[in-house]
């Protein structure tokens, strides 16, 4: 029996998993994210701990024999979180996460710095971590001087764990610090953030074993001491795992909180200026690469909260198929925007508001509104030679149909709807400590799903949608302008 974690922006999810890949039991523990100042975003690591033991609790109390059986775990987390420990491994101040926009000015700054791109394959954004750590040097020098080491979230659960300070490729990729191509921390960009190698953890892949339980986490786990915990993956690397996206060619589309557009690479093919994220995967010899808008099912949550309606209730008043783009427009940077934009500055709009303007025309142009955003990252996509022919499609976003058929449509792409199952980033964790730590390899673990059902582009649409993308395209620069 394997265990997968998720340490979400909200929850920490855990499933247990067999090899055969069934999933036998599931349990999840939700916490806060305290924003004390205007984009800002923190969370407490204690939480992080605290909603671990809560889900191993639940799972050892309802799903014992499984529980008993744990062999290993793996973890998946959320990306970019500045997690500072001091010389005896307590916690420095609340983690910096990433969708905290404090540091845009430290992020430019180094993103100026050739060398960045050169290294990393990637723009600095500012919710990475590189960034933070040098706001903390100019806003927070006493809590700098106390960093002893900076560890990303899922990496501190691991370190809780085990008692060993390490991470792995893909999430590391994510810091500014990593040689992406060469896989290792580069000695120079942490030099420009003031920062030492010392102070990094040590590196592994993401199915390679960290170690052991701590013997007294295991007696408060009751758990053998012999459960192997696996470096573990980012979490949309892992979910890349969960669905068996690892070959040149596959990807997926996640309507989540964020949304996110990933390609599997064979080989390291950066194009830092289309702000495409390229970053290590979490299996040996290969990469992804990933267009980001930071704001999908967060932007229908938002719609929802405003008008008072349960979000599930708004979805529901469109029909089960789209049958053309809506007057209304949407642009969903809500939070600031990444790919193509890099900016954090960003902010939403609707556009041709009338007062024929309902719930659902709302809900519409919401839905259609982050649909374009991710033909942007395709498109971003594109300039790096990368070519997608067909994605599947993941996230809460996805049980939608009227959202599935708008992103397809708006795409131009078909849309493989995997049959029932979970194959999320916790799915993908479980996989990974399959191969850690049960001895499978690699192409007898990451298997693609068995497709349910596939929803293609409607030809009748294509012109229609292909106008409306394009007025799109020319509003952010029409608001930037006039914002």
């Amino acid at each position: 029996m394997f265990l997968g974690l998720d340490l979400g922006t909200s929850g920490l999810r855990g499933i247990l998993v067999t090899e055969a890949g069934n999933i036998t039991g599931d349990a999840t523990s939700s916490y806060g994210v305290q924003h004390p100042k205007d984009g800002w975003s923190e969370q407490d690591p204690a939480n992080w701990i605290d909603a671990f033991q809560k889900v191993m609790s639940e799972l050892k109390s309802n799903y014992s024999k499984e529980y008993q059986a744990i062999q290993g775990i793996g973890i998946s987390g959320h990306m970019h979180g500045a997690t500072c420990l001091d010389i005896d491994g307590n916690i420095v101040r609340p983690c910096i996460l990433w969708n905290d926009t404090r540091s845009a000015k430290e992020a430019a700054e180094l993103d100026a710095i050739p060398s960045f791109h050169e290294k990393t394959g990637n723009i600095v954004f500012p919710g990475f971590t590189a960034p933070k750590l040098v706001w903390m040097a100019r806003h927070e020098p006493q809590n700098f001087s106390k960093i002893a080491t900076v560890l990303l979230p899922k990496d501190y659960l691991v370190y809780w764990l085990t008692g060993r300070l390490v991470s792995e490729m893909s999430d590391a990729s994510g810091t500014s610090w990593l040689n992406v191509g060469q896989r290792d921390w580069s000695e120079s960009l942490l030099e420009n953030t003031g920062m030492q190698r010392d102070q990094m953890p040590a590196l592994l892949e993401g199915c390679e074993a960290v170690g052991t339980l701590k013997d007294d986490v295991a007696a408060g786990l009751s758990l053998e001491t012999s459960v192997i915990i696996v470096a573990g993956a980012a979490d949309n690397a892992a979910s890349a795992c969960g669905i068996g996206a690892f070959e040149e060619g596959q990807g997926f589309v996640s309507l989540g909180t964020s949304g996110v557009l990933l390609a599997a690479k064979d080989s390291y093919a950066p194009e830092p200026a289309s702000a495409v994220h390229t970053f290590c995967h979490a299996v040996p010899d290969k990469w992804y690469q990933m267009g980001v808008i930071l704001s999908a099912t967060d932007s229908l949550d938002w719609l929802a909260a405003v008008l008072g309606k349960p979000t599930t209730d708004l979805a529901a008043l469109l029909p089960g198929e789209a049958n053309g783009p809506g007057r209304t427009r949407f642009m969903p940077y809500l939070s600031g925007e990444r790919t193509p934009h890099n900016d954090a500055d960003a902010r939403g709009a609707f556009i041709n508001l009338s007062k024929s303007s309902d719930p659902a025309g709302l809900c519409q142009a919401v839905m259609e509104g982050v649909s374009f955003a991710l033909r942007d990252c395709l498109d971003a996509l594109k300039t790096t030679g990368t070519e997608l022919s067909k994605v599947l499609a993941i996230g809460g976003g996805s049980r939608s149909p009227f959202w599935l058929d708008t992103v397809a449509n708006i795409l131009d792409l078909p849309l493989e709807i995997p049959a029932k199952g979970d194959f999320g980033a916790a799915y993908g964790a479980a996989r990974l400590a399959m191969i850690g730590a049960g001895g499978l390899t690699v192409s007898e673990v990451m298997i693609p799903p068995r497709t349910e059902q596939t929803i293609n582009p409607n030809p009748r649409l294509s012109d229609a949608y292909a106008e409306a993308y394009l007025k799109y395209s020319k509003s952010y620069t029409a608001l930037k302008e006039i914002s």
